[in-house]
Protein backbone atom coordinates (compact mmCIF):
# COMPACT_ATOMS: atom_id res chain seq x y z
CA UNK A 1 0.00 0.00 0.00
CA UNK A 2 1.44 3.56 -0.97
CA UNK A 3 1.34 5.59 1.82
CA UNK A 4 3.20 8.67 0.36
CA UNK A 5 4.22 10.06 -3.52
CA UNK A 6 5.57 12.73 -5.40
CA UNK A 7 4.37 12.99 -8.84
CA UNK A 8 6.94 15.20 -11.04
CA UNK A 9 7.60 17.53 -8.17
CA UNK A 10 9.86 20.78 -9.54
CA UNK A 11 11.04 23.70 -7.21
CA UNK A 12 13.40 26.46 -8.12
CA UNK A 13 14.19 29.30 -6.22
CA UNK A 14 15.46 32.20 -8.79
CA UNK A 15 17.14 30.78 -11.67
CA UNK A 16 18.60 27.79 -9.88
CA UNK A 17 16.24 24.84 -10.30
CA UNK A 18 16.44 22.60 -6.99
CA UNK A 19 14.52 19.83 -7.62
CA UNK A 20 13.43 18.41 -11.07
CA UNK A 21 10.20 16.57 -12.07
CA UNK A 22 10.94 14.05 -9.45
CA UNK A 23 8.37 11.12 -8.77
CA UNK A 24 8.93 8.38 -6.25
CA UNK A 25 6.43 6.53 -3.95
CA UNK A 26 6.98 5.08 -0.54
CA UNK A 27 4.78 1.95 0.98
CA UNK A 28 3.69 2.23 4.91
CA UNK A 29 5.96 0.72 6.96
CA UNK A 30 9.28 1.16 4.41
CA UNK A 31 12.38 2.64 5.29
CA UNK A 32 13.45 4.68 2.56
CA UNK A 33 16.84 6.01 2.51
CA UNK A 34 17.56 9.72 0.29
CA UNK A 35 21.35 9.86 -0.68
CA UNK A 36 23.43 12.15 -2.87
CA UNK A 37 26.29 14.44 -2.67
CA UNK A 38 25.95 17.79 -0.82
CA UNK A 39 23.36 20.14 -3.21
CA UNK A 40 21.35 16.94 -4.65
CA UNK A 41 17.88 18.68 -2.98
CA UNK A 42 17.11 16.11 -0.41
CA UNK A 43 16.77 18.15 2.36
CA UNK A 44 14.52 20.66 -0.21
CA UNK A 45 12.26 17.05 -0.42
CA UNK A 46 11.57 17.15 3.22
CA UNK A 47 10.97 20.65 2.76
CA UNK A 48 8.41 20.24 0.33
CA UNK A 49 6.77 17.39 2.14
CA UNK A 50 6.05 19.19 4.87
CA UNK A 51 5.03 22.12 3.85
CA UNK A 52 7.50 25.03 4.38
CA UNK A 53 8.21 25.15 0.49
CA UNK A 54 5.70 24.92 -1.71
CA UNK A 55 6.26 22.97 -5.05
CA UNK A 56 6.16 24.96 -8.59
CA UNK A 57 4.79 21.81 -10.10
CA UNK A 58 3.30 18.49 -9.44
CA UNK A 59 1.06 16.57 -6.50
CA UNK A 60 2.44 15.85 -2.81
CA UNK A 61 -0.08 12.82 -1.75
CA UNK A 62 -0.43 11.77 1.89
CA UNK A 63 -2.38 8.73 2.34
CA UNK A 64 -4.27 9.20 -0.75
CA UNK A 65 -4.78 12.99 -0.26
CA UNK A 66 -3.27 16.03 -1.90
CA UNK A 67 -1.14 18.14 0.23
CA UNK A 68 -1.39 21.37 -1.90
CA UNK A 69 -2.12 24.54 -0.01
CA UNK A 70 -1.88 23.19 3.21
CA UNK A 71 0.05 24.89 5.92
CA UNK A 72 2.95 23.10 8.35
CA UNK A 73 0.35 22.30 11.15
CA UNK A 74 -2.24 21.19 8.77
CA UNK A 75 0.35 18.66 7.52
CA UNK A 76 1.61 18.00 11.08
CA UNK A 77 -1.59 16.93 12.06
CA UNK A 78 -2.27 14.31 9.16
CA UNK A 79 0.61 12.21 10.24
CA UNK A 80 3.80 13.95 8.87
CA UNK A 81 6.77 14.82 11.36
CA UNK A 82 10.16 15.40 11.01
CA UNK A 83 13.37 16.27 12.97
CA UNK A 84 15.91 18.77 11.22
CA UNK A 85 19.86 18.20 9.95
CA UNK A 86 20.61 21.28 12.98
CA UNK A 87 18.76 20.22 16.32
CA UNK A 88 15.55 22.66 16.85
CA UNK A 89 15.43 21.82 20.55
CA UNK A 90 14.62 24.15 23.19
CA UNK A 91 17.94 24.11 25.10
CA UNK A 92 16.68 26.25 28.18
CA UNK A 93 13.37 24.15 28.22
CA UNK A 94 13.31 21.01 30.32
CA UNK A 95 13.60 17.68 28.63
CA UNK A 96 9.72 16.80 29.70
CA UNK A 97 8.71 20.17 28.66
CA UNK A 98 10.39 20.01 24.85
CA UNK A 99 8.85 16.68 24.46
CA UNK A 100 5.41 18.56 25.53
CA UNK A 101 5.32 21.27 23.55
CA UNK A 102 4.80 19.31 20.26
CA UNK A 103 1.54 17.82 21.56
CA UNK A 104 0.26 21.29 22.01
CA UNK A 105 -1.01 22.10 18.32
CA UNK A 106 -3.53 18.41 19.59
CA UNK A 107 -4.59 20.12 22.86
CA UNK A 108 -8.18 19.80 23.75
CA UNK A 109 -8.05 22.71 26.15
CA UNK A 110 -9.50 26.10 25.09
CA UNK A 111 -7.92 29.52 25.42
CA UNK A 112 -10.26 30.19 28.28
CA UNK A 113 -9.94 26.90 30.16
CA UNK A 114 -5.59 27.71 29.51
CA UNK A 115 -5.35 31.18 30.17
CA UNK A 116 -7.85 30.70 33.53
CA UNK A 117 -5.81 27.32 34.52
CA UNK A 118 -8.87 25.64 34.99
CA UNK A 119 -9.35 22.45 36.41
CA UNK A 120 -9.84 21.36 32.83
CA UNK A 121 -6.74 22.76 31.47
CA UNK A 122 -4.75 20.52 34.61
CA UNK A 123 -5.82 17.24 33.51
CA UNK A 124 -5.36 17.99 29.58
CA UNK A 125 -1.67 18.79 30.92
CA UNK A 126 -1.23 15.76 32.96
CA UNK A 127 -2.15 13.77 30.05
CA UNK A 128 0.02 15.63 27.63
CA UNK A 129 2.79 14.82 30.14
CA UNK A 130 2.11 11.16 30.45
CA UNK A 131 2.32 11.04 27.03
CA UNK A 132 5.55 12.35 26.57
CA UNK A 133 7.35 10.30 29.17
CA UNK A 134 5.82 7.22 27.06
CA UNK A 135 7.34 9.09 24.05
CA UNK A 136 10.69 9.23 26.38
CA UNK A 137 10.41 5.84 28.05
CA UNK A 138 11.04 4.24 24.54
CA UNK A 139 14.69 5.19 24.79
CA UNK A 140 15.86 3.54 27.41
CA UNK A 141 17.21 5.19 30.66
CA UNK A 142 18.40 7.98 28.77
CA UNK A 143 15.50 10.69 29.43
CA UNK A 144 13.65 9.11 31.62
CA UNK A 145 13.44 9.74 35.63
CA UNK A 146 15.41 12.33 37.20
CA UNK A 147 16.69 13.75 33.51
CA UNK A 148 12.59 14.76 32.98
CA UNK A 149 13.79 18.11 34.31
CA UNK A 150 16.95 18.92 33.51
CA UNK A 151 17.79 21.16 30.38
CA UNK A 152 18.26 20.59 27.18
CA UNK A 153 21.57 21.82 26.95
CA UNK A 154 22.97 19.55 29.83
CA UNK A 155 22.16 16.51 26.81
CA UNK A 156 25.00 15.03 25.01
CA UNK A 157 24.84 15.76 21.22
CA UNK A 158 23.62 11.70 20.68
CA UNK A 159 20.99 12.16 23.54
CA UNK A 160 19.57 15.70 22.11
CA UNK A 161 18.94 13.78 18.84
CA UNK A 162 16.83 11.29 20.73
CA UNK A 163 15.31 14.17 22.35
CA UNK A 164 14.31 15.87 19.11
CA UNK A 165 12.83 12.41 17.69
CA UNK A 166 10.89 11.91 20.66
CA UNK A 167 9.24 15.38 19.96
CA UNK A 168 8.17 14.66 16.57
CA UNK A 169 6.75 11.07 18.09
CA UNK A 170 5.07 13.51 20.13
CA UNK A 171 2.85 14.17 17.50
CA UNK A 172 1.91 10.80 16.45
CA UNK A 173 2.80 10.25 12.76
CA UNK A 174 2.54 7.71 10.37
CA UNK A 175 5.26 9.36 8.46
CA UNK A 176 8.75 10.44 9.92
CA UNK A 177 11.43 12.20 7.94
CA UNK A 178 14.85 11.98 9.65
CA UNK A 179 17.34 14.68 8.42
CA UNK A 180 20.72 13.00 9.15
CA UNK A 181 20.19 11.84 12.12
CA UNK A 182 23.65 10.10 12.60
CA UNK A 183 25.40 13.15 11.83
CA UNK A 184 28.23 14.17 14.84
CA UNK A 185 28.01 11.00 15.84
CA UNK A 186 31.30 8.33 16.81
CA UNK A 187 30.48 4.72 15.24
CA UNK A 188 28.63 3.40 18.84
CA UNK A 189 26.41 5.99 18.87
CA UNK A 190 25.94 5.77 14.96
CA UNK A 191 25.01 1.73 15.30
CA UNK A 192 22.67 2.55 18.70
CA UNK A 193 20.83 4.98 16.26
CA UNK A 194 20.39 2.68 13.24
CA UNK A 195 19.06 0.17 15.77
CA UNK A 196 16.60 2.70 16.99
CA UNK A 197 15.34 3.69 13.53
CA UNK A 198 14.60 -0.32 12.79
CA UNK A 199 12.83 -0.40 16.28
CA UNK A 200 10.89 2.89 15.19
CA UNK A 201 9.47 1.44 12.13
CA UNK A 202 8.97 -2.27 14.10
CA UNK A 203 7.37 -1.11 17.57
CA UNK A 204 5.49 1.95 16.23
CA UNK A 205 4.29 0.77 12.65
CA UNK A 206 6.32 4.10 11.11
CA UNK A 207 7.16 4.49 7.99
CA UNK A 208 10.54 6.73 7.65
CA UNK A 209 11.90 8.55 4.45
CA UNK A 210 15.60 9.03 5.87
CA UNK A 211 18.62 11.52 4.25
CA UNK A 212 21.70 10.71 5.66
CA UNK A 213 25.76 10.45 4.36
CA UNK A 214 26.80 7.66 6.38
CA UNK A 215 26.47 4.72 4.53
CA UNK A 216 26.48 2.32 6.95
CA UNK A 217 23.12 3.39 8.41
CA UNK A 218 21.86 3.77 4.73
CA UNK A 219 22.88 0.28 4.18
CA UNK A 220 22.36 -1.01 7.32
CA UNK A 221 18.18 0.14 7.65
CA UNK A 222 17.02 0.77 4.07
CA UNK A 223 14.48 -1.21 2.70
CA UNK A 224 14.91 1.06 -0.40
CA UNK A 225 17.06 4.04 -1.68
CA UNK A 226 16.85 6.77 -3.74
CA UNK A 227 19.87 8.55 -5.10
CA UNK A 228 19.40 12.50 -6.02
CA UNK A 229 21.87 14.60 -7.79
CA UNK A 230 20.92 18.12 -8.87
CA UNK A 231 17.32 17.84 -7.52
CA UNK A 232 16.59 14.83 -10.17
CA UNK A 233 16.60 10.97 -9.70
CA UNK A 234 19.83 8.86 -10.50
CA UNK A 235 18.81 5.94 -9.40
CA UNK A 236 16.57 3.70 -7.04
CA UNK A 237 16.64 0.04 -6.09
CA UNK A 238 18.41 -1.71 -2.63
CA UNK A 239 21.39 -0.62 -1.21
CA UNK A 240 24.04 -2.34 -3.49
CA UNK A 241 22.28 -1.92 -6.37
CA UNK A 242 22.36 1.91 -5.75
CA UNK A 243 25.79 1.99 -4.81
CA UNK A 244 27.27 0.41 -6.98
CA UNK A 245 25.82 2.47 -10.28
CA UNK A 246 27.59 4.46 -12.61
CA UNK A 247 25.82 7.91 -12.18
CA UNK A 248 25.85 7.53 -7.92
CA UNK A 249 29.69 6.94 -7.98
CA UNK A 250 29.70 9.32 -10.90
CA UNK A 251 27.70 12.47 -8.49
CA UNK A 252 29.86 11.49 -5.68
CA UNK A 253 33.55 11.03 -7.08
CA UNK A 254 33.12 13.29 -10.02
CA UNK A 255 33.38 11.90 -13.39
CA UNK A 256 36.74 9.63 -14.09
CA UNK A 257 38.46 11.73 -16.73
CA UNK A 258 39.74 8.16 -18.67
CA UNK A 259 35.96 7.56 -19.24
CA UNK A 260 35.60 10.90 -20.73
CA UNK A 261 38.53 10.63 -22.94
CA UNK A 262 36.59 7.30 -24.50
Amino acid sequence: MVLFELQNVSKHFGGLQVVKDLSLAVEKNEIVSLIGPNGAGKTTVLNLITGLYKPDAGKILFDGRPLSGMDVHQITRLGIARTFQNLRLFLNMSIIENVMSAAYSRTSANWFQIIARTGGFWKEEQRIRQLAEQKLAFFGERLVGYRYDQPAYSLSYANRRRLEIARAMMTEPKLLLLDEPAAGMNPKETQEITHLIGRLRDELDLTIILIEHDMGVVGGISDRVIALDHGEKIAEGNFDAVATDPLVIEAYLGRNENMVRK
